[in-house]
């Protein structure tokens, strides 16, 4: 029993990992550039018209949205990545637990 929650675990633990690097690699950009993009539509229908003037409020409203951009994107990654991590624990520990510790496992459980 033990030895199965230890191989999901560690395939949680790998495949939130793997999410963390593919946000690093592929998700920094697009956190910025949506996140400052729709920081500025924001503004721009809150300003009231579309050209709006680099104020002090508008760039930290811009410099918010590009935080917040960032890190939802970040947390999607890296949530995925656990949540497919964990299904490939359960795979791997599916298919190389032998017959024998299975029923073990199964009668254990019963009681």
């Amino acid at each position: 029993m033990r030895a199965r929650k230890d191989m999901v675990l560690m395939g949680t633990k790998v495949g939130a990992a793997v999410g963390l690097i593919g946000f690093l690699i592929f998700g920094i950009m697009p956190g910025f550039f949506f996140g400052s993009y729709g920081s500025l539509i924001v503004v721009s229908h809150l300003m009231g018209g579309a050209p709006v003037e680099p104020t002090m409020l508008v760039r930290a409203v811009v410099a918010v949205g590009i935080l917040m951009g960032v890190v939802c994107i970040a947390s999607v990654s890296i949530v995925t990545g656990a949540i497919f991590g964990t299904a490939i624990g359960y795979l791997i520990e599916s298919v190389s637990a032998p017959a024998g510790v299975k029923k073990a496992e199964e009668a254990v459980a019963e009681k």
